[in-house]
């Protein structure tokens, strides 16, 4: 399913029905949209490293799936969405049954199909714009398959990735000499615009913050010869919020952007380990690794609000520099051993409501619609 868009762009263009381009140029944009893609989601399975749902592997995050099938279906809408809605209709609703299904299949989590969708839509968009500039036009027929103009009413979907700083160290309640550093976040973020001003939008965001610690060795006795090391799990959370957007263009190139929203933040499980490393009689290296610090920001309402400034690459697309701002104060639950030695021992848990808040930072790759 997640290849019929594409392959009915080839099948009208065979059968006489004339789109937005000639066959060849055509196939040079979705080559280009193919590739940078490609490049992008791989770069992320692989570096990211989310499990998969089933637990078969560590490359989920996002959904190459619904990458290549939202790839499809805007290609389809690129050719022939102005000849006639339906035609994007139909292969829209194609790619979101492709992201359902991965879903239902239990090969994705829901933020992985959204990524990807997002993905698949704005790496298109750029694919385009880097063969338009290349061919110096809109296309091989822009007079009758111009699109109307987006920012009379700037509806737009936007992948971000940037900066995140909390303003608080995020595990301060064991003295561990552990603390949080700066970390990053990413996500999807759209709106729909009922004027030329004003609309609704959502964002959904991962955000997370590496934990490290004064000391990555222990010479604790307890561990004999052997050398240890404590190994550190992020702190993060997924977010969702939705709220009013503002937007006002500064002249032809630029435009301005506000917002405020409401929504949920739900904490992921971070940890920290000891990792012994030891030689037995044999010389054979033998590592155990047991956890005795587990934190986790417990699902939480939260706000939140930024400004924005694109710069518009063309009239569908353009490079926002955002900064926001998110706050909310969950219950943080922090479990630990009684005795770091024995991994065994009684685990004490503590409960607290602590602030999460932070501000990101950085750059998001807007289409607009």
């Amino acid at each position: 399913m997640q290849y019929v868009p594409a392959v009915s762009v080839y099948a009208l263009n065979l059968a006489g029905v004339k789109g937005r381009n000639n066959l060849g140029r055509a196939t040079i944009s979705y080559a280009a949209s193919a590739v940078i893609m490609g490049i992008l989601v791989n770069t992320i399975k692989y570096t990211a490293k989310v499990e998969r749902p089933d637990g078969s592997s560590n490359n989920s995050f996002p959904s190459g799936h619904t990458s290549n099938a939202f790839m499809n279906a805007t290609f389809l809408h690129k050719e022939y969405g102005q000849l006639s809605p339906m035609y994007s209709i139909a292969g829209y609703s194609m790619s979101t049954f492709t992201g359902i299904g991965r879903g239902l299949n239990n090969r994705h989590w829901i933020s992985d199909v959204l990524a990807g969708a997002g993905i698949g839509i704005l790496f298109t968009q750029l694919g385009y714009f880097f063969v338009d500039k290349f061919y110096g036009n809109d296309g091989d027929r822009p007079g009758k398959y111009d699109f109307e103009d987006p920012l009379e009413r700037p509806s737009f979907l936007s992948l971000k990735v940037g900066y995140a700083g909390a303003t608080r160290n995020l595990v301060e309640a064991y003295e561990l000499g552990i603390h949080s550093k700066n970390g990053f976040e990413a996500g999807l973020e759209g709106a729909y615009y009922f004027s030329q001003n004003w609309g609704i939008g959502a964002d959904f965001s991962f955000v997370s913050f590496p934990i490290s610690t004064s000391d990555s060795t222990i010479t604790d006795p307890d561990f004999g010869t052997s050398t240890s090391s404590i190994v550190t799990e992020s702190i993060g959370a997924l977010n969702f919020t939705i709220g009013p957007h503002f937007t006002h263009a500064l002249g032809g190139k630029f435009l301005m952007h506000a917002k405020v929203g409401a929504g949920v933040l739900s904490g992921a499980t971070g940890k920290l380990s000891f990792k012994v490393e030891d030689i037995d009689n044999d010389g054979n290296i033998l590592n155990d690794e047991f956890e005795f610090l587990r934190y986790k920001p417990a699902t939480a309402f939260k706000v939140n609000g930024g400004l924005g400034l694109t710069y518009m690459l063309n009239e569908e697309l353009g490079v926002t520099l955002y900064s926001d701002y998110h706050y909310s104060k969950p219950k943080f639950t922090y479990s630990a051993v009684d005795d770091v030695s024995d991994p065994d021992s009684n685990i004490n848990s503590i409960t607290q409501k602590e602030k999460l808040d932070y501000i990101s930072a950085g750059l998001r790759l807007t289409a607009f619609f």
